[in-house]
């Protein structure tokens, strides 16, 4: 049988992240597992099998990449690759992308830290700027509808206000362990207490406990359907098997739309209304994108620690880990390449 490689499993990783290559012939040799080449570095496999391959994605990859295994001429695959976009971050949610597709980022530090920085901005294209301070443990963000950045803080159970000068005003508090936020086109926020709680604020009114679901040993994860009749949460908890909850906007009902997570974090949509979760399971951790009707979430991204994810104007998905993030286009989510030549 001719050594062969035929595609790999997923399309798309960032550093650290686990990706499968498939084919025939691959078994390792009496001298070890083979080495695997992405770009212009080198990585040892970590499994090998007469059809797979494993490998981590190395640190200093980025873009689109030719991955071949060595000893194994004339065929490659080809591998998306995040691009770096900020470093120096603590995460504990997704980010929050503008209208002009500015990226925000939080510094959230250990629990009732003071951090120096409490919310960094990435123009597209761009560096990191310090963009906001003086929230302790700044934790969610999310825009309203008219564009002005909120930011929880699990810390003291508020939610701030951020104008487009980094200044911070108080509009709420009393919100529990206050973690993920999402805003309706209407105004209204929802806003998750890991304890047990989401919280329902129509604008210009008051809290009120709308939804109890089951208390989180880390936070609440929340977004929104684009068409506004759904809330989507992930709340881990210490079971091995965790699912994506659906509420229903007009009555409350909570449904589960997703299971078999491990440890299931940050959530976002995409432009055409498709759900995308990160999965932070030791050794397997990822991006998932679900979709009604599929049997179970699609792996459409690996990588290390990741918290969270967001999707800017342009479609691009940028994809958290706890202290750095990156840009992965969405059209390579999709369709892979292979090069015979």
């Amino acid at each position: 049988m001719r050594p062969d490689l035929t595609g790999l499993h997923p399309l798309a990783a960032v550093a650290g992240g686990r990706v499968v290559l498939e084919g025939q012939g691959l078994q390792a040799s009496s001298s070890g597992l083979p080495t695997i080449h992405v770009g212009d570095l080198s990585v040892a496999a970590e499994f090998a099998a007469p059809t797979r391959l494993a490998f981590r994605v190395p640190e200093g990859v980025e873009g689109l990449v030719a991955v071949r295994v060595e000893g194994l001429a004339g065929a490659s695959v080809f591998l998306e690759t995040g691009r770096l976009a900020a470093t120096g971050l603590h995460q504990v949610d997704s980010p929050a992308v503008a209208r002009d597709g500015t990226a925000y980022f939080t510094y959230s530090g250990a629990r009732g830290q003071q951090s120096p920085v409490s919310i960094y901005r990435v123009p597209r294209g761009g560096t990191r700027e310090i963009f906001a301070t003086g929230i302790t443990n700044a934790t969610s963000l999310a825009f309203d509808p008219e564009g002005r950045l909120h930011a929880s803080s699990r810390f003291d159970g508020k939610v701030w206000c951020v104008d487009e000068d980094g200044e911070v005003e108080l509009v709420w508090s009393d919100l529990g362990i206050t973690c993920g936020m999402a805003f309706a086109r209407d105004g209204t926020c929802y806003v998750g207490d890991r304890a047990g709680t989401v919280f329902r604020i129509a604008p210009d009114g008051l809290p009120e406990a709308w939804v109890g679901l089951p208390a989180s040993v880390a936070a609440y994860h929340l977004a929104l359907a684009p068409a506004g009749d759904a809330l989507f949460v992930s709340a881990p908890t210490l079971a091995t098997r965790e699912p994506i909850y659906r509420l229903d906007i007009a009555t409350g009902a909570v449904t589960t739309l997703a299971v078999g997570f491990g440890r299931p974090q940050g959530l976002a949509c995409d432009a055409e209304g498709r759900l995308f979760a990160v999965d932070a399971l030791a050794g397997a951790s990822g991006l998932y994108r679900i979709e009604a009707g599929d049997a179970s979430p699609t792996l459409v991204a690996s990588g290390e620690g990741l918290v969270g994810v967001a999707f800017d104007p342009a479609g691009d998905a940028i994809l958290a880990a706890s202290d750095r993030a990156w840009r992965l286009p969405a059209a390579t989510l999709g369709a892979s390449l292979k090069d015979e030549a």
